[in-house]
């Protein structure tokens, strides 16, 4: 899978994925640091990755809706979160995606756990 990760993932979530064999990027080693949401997430549409964030604008599927992209992933930390913290919700990622596909989906990932809004969704929203 390639990944994408936003300017608030640090090093180390980035080595958890690449040691999974990942493909990962930065939009820090893209000079995309600051850069809008906007232009971030069409950054990650042009080059086909799922896009990982702490920042919860993305979780808005009405603003960002998932099927346009290969996935968003969001990481919702505890107040006052540590680095364990974080490193914690990138492990979980890490083990959601040996058994599922996040292309096209939206996912919410804390420690441990993974809520997942997809399309279908969308489809049942639209029906209301």
């Amino acid at each position: 899978m390639k990944f994408k990760l936003d300017e608030n993932i640090g090093r180390r979530g980035g080595d958890i994925l690449r040691a999974d064999q990942h493909d990962v990027a930065t939009v820090h080693e893209q000079q995309l640091t600051g850069a809008a949401d906007p232009k971030v997430i069409d950054v990650c549409r042009t080059e086909g990755r799922c896009l990982v964030t702490l920042d919860l604008d993305f979780g808005n599927p009405l603003r960002f809706r998932p099927r346009d992209y290969r996935g968003i992933v969001v990481l919702r930390l505890p107040p006052r979160p540590s680095a364990d913290d974080l490193i914690d919700c990138v492990k979980t990622l890490a083990a959601g995606l040996t058994g599922k596909d996040v292309d096209g989906k939206l996912w919410i990932v804390q420690r441990g756990a993974i809520r997942e809004y997809s399309p279908a969704d969308e489809a049942d929203d639209d029906s209301k």
